[in-house]
């Protein structure tokens, strides 16, 4: 029996060698790669997240962690529901387009281009989905890549066409169907306008030129764009429309005026 046990147990011991072994190299390196002074191991503190969205102040690295000899004094800090609650009430702005040296070189001081208030885009600024659509990287919505479909429609029909739009029409091979698809509205119309330029005002793919044919949007007209945006004119309405002249936007009649149409997918 001592014999049988004496085995038993040498193989318990393999075994369990083994399933060490494996867990040791399933699970890694439990050190970490870089100490806590590198850039990818940078702690920071719920505050210090809540300050940075708050007034854009950078938090400082650390490069120790000391634990606190008391807690926390009431209203002294922000919870994480606070922090996540801020990031939800925010809107950025995004950057207007203009840069040190676009148009003016170089750009006044304290103007627009000097500053570069705002977010930063992204570069590419436009994507190519290469199916009839093009997503703005800065928004994420997703543009129809031919600007010019439908022609110039006063605002009913104009609205029927951009609902109606699927696959199959004006080059989309996106698998979209009907409803998916729709007029911008007046903030989402306007998002597109670059005003480093004019005639169109509007950029090229990367966000760091004018737009040309097919860099990367095709059809694009100097000219008025509906929006599915009404404004009240007294006893009356109007709807917005936005020119890619130069991002001018005024109102127009939706029963007498006819102005282009640009369907736009996605937004929150």
């Amino acid at each position: 029996m001592r014999g049988q046990n004496k085995w038993t147990g040498m193989v318990m011991g393999v075994v369990m060698g083994v399933l060490f072994s494996a867990a040791v190299v399933l699970a890694g390196s439990l050190e970490p790669s870089v100490g806590p002074t590198a850039a990818g191991s940078q702690m920071v503190t719920l505050e210090q997240i809540y300050s940075r969205i708050n007034n854009g102040t950078a938090a400082t690295k650390m490069s120790t962690f000391t634990e606190p000899s008391s807690g926390p004094t009431t209203g002294t800090m922000h919870t994480l529901d606070e922090t996540y609650n801020l990031v939800g009430q925010r809107a950025p702005v995004p950057r207007t387009g203009q840069t040190p040296t676009l148009p003016l070189n170089p750009a006044s001081a304290g103007s627009d281009g000097a500053l570069q208030k705002g977010v930063a885009w992204p570069n590419p600024r436009f994507t190519d989905n290469n199916n009839g659509s093009v997503t703005d990287n800065l928004t994420g919505l997703i543009w129809l890549k031919n600007a010019n479909c439908f022609g110039t429609k006063t605002w009913a029909v104009a609205l029927a066409d951009a609902n109606n739009l699927a696959n199959g029409n004006c080059g989309l091979i996106d698998g979209s169907t009907a409803g998916q698809w729709r007029m911008p509205n007046v903030r989402e119309l306007h998002s597109l306008i670059d005003y480093a330029w004019g005639l169109p005002a509007l950029s090229n793919a990367a966000g760091t030129g004018r737009w040309t044919p097919g860099n990367p949007f095709i059809g694009v007209q100097s000219d008025f764009y509906w929006s599915s945006t009404m404004v009240q004119l007294g006893p009356g309405f109007g709807v917005w429309v936005v020119s890619l002249v130069d991002g001018a936007m005024r109102y127009g009649n939706e029963t007498v005026n006819t102005y282009y149409v640009w369907p736009v997918r996605g937004g929150q």
